[in-house]
């Protein structure tokens, strides 16, 4: 049987590929600018090029399949994207027709959505391998969740569910990329992030992130955050807690509602670690039944993206009916 798989990850800045392969693990990776102002025509183009620069990598025929985890709503048959956050006009489109017309090829596609992509890669190499139940958060352009409930992804009615990014923190707050109001994605998303910091700096005249940023505080990120914070920047350790303290309490919803209580957190933003974390571990119980808070844990996936990718070939792999249960 064909050994490799191409795990993809469509993100609202950079679109990530690698090549997977089932014993070794990932051993090439690839990336392009995801440039989504462009639409989903140019988006999928992109994936192509990636997805066929990596099929050349391979030994021939040996690529069994792609698996591609997508942000927005993924539909049962996993081969349709809709309204994905941060990608401009992109309504409804088959990507697993789309692309294996782009590629002349039938090899077998599968399409699932991003967060419970990073959840499959931790629940099989990561952070989650342990349990047979966790929540997974994805902090990155957007905030994505996904479920694996005793050792399988949970998908809900449509194949929607967990979509924790868009469960409201605060009913008069910011409206997030999908139009809900005061979502958590309005607040911890990468650019309503710095939004928030770039609107509170202006009581801190003398913080460190002025000085990373050389003035322009336009090119500030979570990053700067996290570099200002580890030299001991009073406003970054400040603004990094006030976005833990915001996790925490949809977190403390999102056990409530499951009887969760191992959290994973995953995405670019996460690599702010315990200057996020700590806050968030701190509150959570606080917005947890009681007779839910034993046991409550939030850990952080150190695979970075590889979650994702790792998590997407899984995909490939399995089939359509990849379960944790099956490693």
């Amino acid at each position: 049987m064909s050994s490799y798989a191409i795990g993809v990850d469509i993100g609202g800045t950079n679109l990530k590929a690698a090549l997977v392969a089932r014993e070794d693990g990932l051993l090439e990776q690839t990336q392009r600018p995801t440039e989504a102002r462009q639409g989903p025509e140019h988006v999928t183009s992109q994936i192509t090029g990636l997805v066929t620069d990596l099929i050349d990598l391979a030994p021939s025929d040996a690529v069994m399949g792609v698996g591609i985890g997508a942000p927005g709503a993924v539909n049962w048959e996993r081969t349709t994207v809709s309204h994905p956050p941060n990608i401009d006009d992109w309504e409804s489109v088959n990507l697993r027709v789309s692309l294996q017309s782009r590629l002349g090829r039938s090899l077998p596609i599968i399409v699932e959505n991003d967060a419970n992509v990073a959840a499959l890669g931790s629940a099989f190499h990561g952070a989650g391998r342990h349990v047979d139940s966790f929540i997974m958060v994805t902090l990155g352009t957007g905030v994505g969740g996904g479920i694996i409930y005793q050792n399988k992804i949970f998908r809900g009615s449509t194949g929607g569910a967990g979509e924790i990014g868009h469960m409201t923190v605060d009913y008069e707050g910011p409206f997030a990329n999908t139009g809900v109001g005061g979502a958590i994605e309005g607040y911890l998303g990468q650019r309503f992030l710095t939004r928030h910091a770039r609107d509170r700096i202006v009581n801190y005249p003398d913080s460190t992130v002025r000085d990373l940023v050389e003035g322009d505080l336009d090119q500030m990120s979570p990053r700067t955050l996290y570099d200002a914070a580890t030299q001991g920047d009073e406003f970054a350790q400040a603004m990094l807690a006030w976005a833990g303290h915001k996790l925490g309490c949809v977190l403390g919803s999102a056990v409530n509602l499951l009887d969760i209580r191992t959290i994973v957190v995953g995405g670019g933003v996460s690599a702010a670690g315990d200057y996020i974390l700590d806050p968030a571990r701190d509150v959570l119980p606080r917005f947890v039944t009681p007779g839910l808070r034993d046991d409550l844990q939030i850990h952080r996936e150190d695979l970075g993206n590889e979650a994702s990718l790792l998590g997407a070939a899984r995909l490939a792999f399995e089939g359509k009916d990849a379960q944790v249960g099956t490693r």
